[in-house]
């Protein structure tokens, strides 16, 4: 029987990553980095959050960036002596975009709360030793167009600043957010033309997140190929949008598709944000967590993760 056009699409990867095994088993050495983005715990504290995720083997953390204040968010010495105590690493901080501070925003107060909050995330990134910040385009939560320029005004106000990227040695990962929760920048392809739009070099890295991707890519895993060395983080959840393996999304070429792309490298990570399903997950960050809840989140994700990496390279087969 003909197979179906995404089935043709998987086998292709499938035969690519096989290949890969047989030629350059030196390529499959190194695990993926293994984080956890934090915001959707809630308002629980920091120290519960990287103990859960320290005695699930979890080695890294995507911080919530809470900063959305002079007087808020996590502060500098107290995240850092956590941090030791637990032997815990922090892979970036997740940006966090709402109509209140909206890179696109026809209301120029609201582009530069944009600024001035991608300024205090940077500085934290920085002190906390990060490798990137996650900044969405448009507002999260605000599915419906302001007008036909919001690209052209978020474009010019992240470009400016871009040297400030530089400056603090952070990357920009920009992340394309399905169509049901922003107004654009939806795909790998759209955020690559929105990053050529910027032509910063400050500006040029992707945080992809697979449970959008099911929604506006023709192929998860072909996407990843597109995004290339621009990825440095991805997001995961299952289909839908809960633990790993709770769901139908194919986790496997999800992975083989990350070695493809050499992923599994130093600077680059895969970050499970199960935050279950709706059009506009911000409210989970203010809170109360379900504590038992996000103990099976966590300990099922990075467990069925793990699993399903050792299958992948154990086996001799694509």
């Amino acid at each position: 029987m003909k197979k179906q056009n995404y089935e043709l699409k998987t086998e292709r990867i499938n035969k690519a990553f096989q290949r890969l095994k047989e030629e350059r088993p030196e390529k499959m050495e190194t695990r993926l980095n293994l984080s956890w983005s934090n915001w959707g715990f809630g308002l629980e504290s920091l120290e519960e959050s990287v103990k859960r995720l320290k005695n699930a083997g979890i080695d890294y953390i995507e911080l919530h960036g809470n900063h959305y204040g002079a007087d808020l968010g996590y502060k500098t010495d107290e995240t850092l002596d956590i941090l030791r105590h637990y032997d815990m690493k922090v892979s970036g901080v997740c940006g966090m975009f709402s109509a209140e501070n909206d890179l696109s925003s026809n209301a120029p107060g609201k582009r530069q709360a944009a600024i001035e909050y991608i300024k205090r995330e940077l500085d934290f990134a920085h002190a906390v030793n990060g490798d990137y910040l996650l900044v969405v385009p448009g507002a999260v939560g605000r599915p419906n167009a302001y007008d036909d320029t919001e690209f052209e005004r978020s474009v010019e106000t992240l470009g400016g600043l871009g040297n400030l990227f530089i400056e603090k040695g952070i990357k920009a990962a920009i992340e394309p957010v399905r169509a049901a929760e922003v107004s654009f920048v939806h795909t790998i392809g759209e955020v690559k033309s929105y990053i050529e739009a910027i032509n910063h070099k400050g500006i040029g890295h992707i945080n992809g997140d697979i449970y959008h991707m099911q929604s506006e890519e023709a192929h998860i895993g072909e996407a990843i190929l597109e995004a290339g060395d621009q990825l440095v983080n991805l997001h995961l959840a299952d289909s839908n949008r809960g633990a790993l393996g709770e769901g139908f999304m194919d986790i496997d070429t999800i992975i083989k598709s990350l070695y493809l792309i050499g992923f599994n490298q130093p600077g680059k990570y895969v970050t499970p944000e199960p935050l279950g399903p709706g059009g506009d997950p911000y409210p989970a960050m203010n809170a109360k967590p379900d504590k038992q809840k996000l103990d099976f989140l966590v300990n099922q994700t990075s467990s069925y993760f793990r699993e399903r990496e050792e299958e992948l390279l154990s086996i001799n087969r694509g």
